[in-house]
């Protein structure tokens, strides 16, 4: 909100929450319902394009978001380069009120007003008119309304609502209080009732006409360069009609300057052109992609996870991943989403932060979970794993961490394979497998004298078991196979602290891959599940507590951090994650992947000295 709230500075419909989208639903079930089932004579084909001409504004500012946050991600030409914040994405979240807005205000005025129906599909001169009105009275009327709104009275009350994102992303553009867009609105209404009034609207004119204003509000806010320098020498007058992104950016930064809408033409006239304009336009064209320190290598999980990806869904990446009632909604979406995934087949960049001098990216697998498990994708999976390993070498990269693909041996024996293939290796390959284990011994209460052990024995399990047999902590398995294959691991001294167990009384149970509802509705209450596996085990049990998976939260200094990976809460990181980057500050010179595994105690208390803390929770069991 802004520093003091005016009056009308709330949108009406905020405590809708997601069902705010019902208060179109009649509308839009009316004009359906008419355009499908009227006479033909009847039916009004601009009534009927409102609903989905909404859904194409939604489509095209995703699109924009999602293009913003690839180009951050990779670095070049950004305009301002710092760290966004969970704060600014919480705030800009209701992004889409004003695309609910225009909606109502859409069906009203179509139903109302004299000649708002039944318009053409191209008409040129209503086209020409909504440009010589847009460059006139809307262009100039927004200049001053604009300097207006940098008065102190007007900022502190609506506009810095809008400034308090520094910087900014294109939905920055659109978040501002109900009633400022409201006379946002009533300045668009200059050019759209005028064509109404006039009887030279069209489909094309209208619709075209807030596709315009979202194209350029979008671009205005995208915090990245890309109008070529070439485009204003061929024809210098440009430069006074269309603004670019490093132009409004300059706004977001020095506050009293650069204040047009989307033509700088008036900034030019009465002399509010910030004066290193052309210096940052030029620079920012110039700027390289950053070279990562650090990559973290990862892959899709669910097929609706593409969504909770810092590229997907604003609202959805900066939460815990979590099912959400109006996913299946977008089912028709996810297939293609899917596909395009499956079909592009390649590598792509989805975040990067900063910390202590590191530059750290984090890549994704185009694969999904399921696949992992399918012979049939094994070749393709470890394919397209190698060559972002090569990639990450040919481009200068420290450390490379296998985060989720660290799937186990029959896969990619955890890592090593790609690895013994590259002897040549410069790079790094850590599969935090060391962190992991001492994350979960340091998640065991004190004072525990026996744990249980089941599901998939992993190298993790079979570390974890062997230190804790060496502390004279009693391991309990429930099935002979883990049984067999736990004793390996074990020297002869330590046999009588592994154990075949029938019973279920246990309070702690370390859980891996496998686990079963049958099981853990068998366990007493106030049972401490603890995950050693990276995939979290489903819940069944209300009176237990489920530890989280083994990961770290990460220090204040840590920017642009402002997604959560997977299902793990804001401000947390991976174990696999945590230990590449540690791996680099400390300069370690070996690969931490295959059958080898480094120092638990090394790494942990490394990641300590470096600011990660262990995760804590306040309303467990009391043992």
């Amino acid at each position: 909100m802004a520093s003091n709230p005016g009056i009308l500075s709330d949108w009406p419909w905020k405590h809708l929450g997601s069902f705010k989208y019902l208060i179109l639903a009649p509308w839009a079930v009316h004009s359906i319902y008419s355009f499908l089932f009227k006479e033909e004579s009847k039916r009004d084909l601009t009534n009927f394009f409102i609903f989905p001409f909404l859904l194409w504004r939604m489509l095209h500012n995703q699109i924009w978001i999602s293009i913003s946050r690839y180009r951050n991600a990779k670095g070049n030409n950004l305009l301002v380069d710092k760290s966004l914040q969970f704060e600014q994405v919480d705030r800009e979240q209701s992004w889409d009120d004003q695309i609910i807005l225009s909606g109502i205000i859409s069906y009203l005025i179509n139903t109302t007003v004299p000649g708002a129906s039944h318009f053409p599909i191209w008409r040129t001169d209503g086209v020409i008119l909504a440009i010589l009105l847009h460059a006139g009275p809307v262009e100039f009327l927004y200049y001053w309304l604009h300097r207006a709104l940098h008065h102190h009275y007007l900022y502190s009350r609506y506009h810095s609502h809008h400034h308090s994102s520094i910087i900014t992303e294109p939905i920055t553009s659109v978040v501002h209080p109900f009633s400022e867009l409201i006379i946002y609105y009533m300045l668009f209404s200059i050019t759209t009732m005028t064509l109404i009034l006039t009887g030279t609207a069209s489909l094309a004119s209208i619709f075209g006409y807030f596709t315009y204003v979202d194209l350029m509000n979008n671009m205005g806010h995208c915090n990245f360069e890309f109008i070529p320098k070439w485009l204003f020498s061929l024809f210098p007058p440009l430069k006074f009609l269309m603004y670019t992104p490093s132009f409004h950016s300059l706004h977001h930064t020095q506050f009293q300057t650069n204040y047009c809408l989307f033509m700088p033409l008036y900034d030019y006239i009465y002399g509010t052109v910030d004066k290193f304009s052309g210096t940052l336009f030029e620079i920012s064209l110039k700027k390289k992609e950053k070279v990562p320190h650090v990559v973290h290598l990862t892959h899709l999980t669910t097929l609706d996870s593409i969504y909770h990806l810092r590229l997907g869904l604003s609202s959805l990446a900066s939460s815990p991943h979590t099912s959400k009632w109006y996913m299946w909604l977008m089912w028709p979406l996810t297939l293609l989403s899917t596909t395009l995934t499956w079909i592009y087949g390649r590598t792509f960049v989805v975040e990067r932060n900063q910390f202590n001098m590191l530059t750290l990216q984090t890549w994704v697998i185009p694969k999904y979970s399921v696949q992992y498990f399918l012979r049939s994708h094994e070749n393709s999976i470890n394919d397209l794993i190698e060559q972002a390993i090569l990639e990450a070498e040919k481009k200068g990269v420290k450390v490379l961490s296998l985060g989720l693909l660290n799937q186990g041996e029959e896969l990619n024996g955890y890592g090593g394979v790609y690895v013994k293939r590259n002897p040549q290796l410069k790079i790094k390959v850590v599969d935090g497998n060391s962190l992991a284990a001492a994350i979960v011994l340091n998640s065991i209460p004190k004072g525990t004298t026996q744990v249980l052990l089941r599901g998939k024995i992993t190298k993790v399990a079979c570390a974890i078991a062997v230190d804790l047999c060496k502390q004279g902590i009693q391991v309990a398995t429930l099935q002979q196979d883990e049984y067999m294959k736990l004793s390996k691991s074990l020297e002869m001294s330590s046999d009588n602290s592994l154990i075949l167990s029938k019973s279920y009384s246990q309070k702690i149970w370390l859980v891996g891959d496998g686990l079963t509802e049958e099981e853990q509705l068998k366990v007493p209450k106030e049972t401490l599940f603890i995950p050693y596996s990276q995939f979290p085990p489903k819940k069944f049990r209300k009176d237990c507590l489920y530890h989280s998976t083994p990961a770290m939260l990460i220090p204040t200094s840590l920017e642009n951090v402002h997604s959560c990976e997977n299902w793990l809460p804001r401000r947390v990181m991976s174990a696999g994650r945590v230990a590449g980057i540690v791996h680099a500050l400390e300069g370690w010179n070996e690969h931490e992947c295959g059958y080898t595994m480094s120092s638990m105690e090394k790494v942990w208390q490394a990641s300590l000295q470096h600011g990660f803390q262990p995760l804590m929770f306040s309303n467990g069991p009391k043992y």
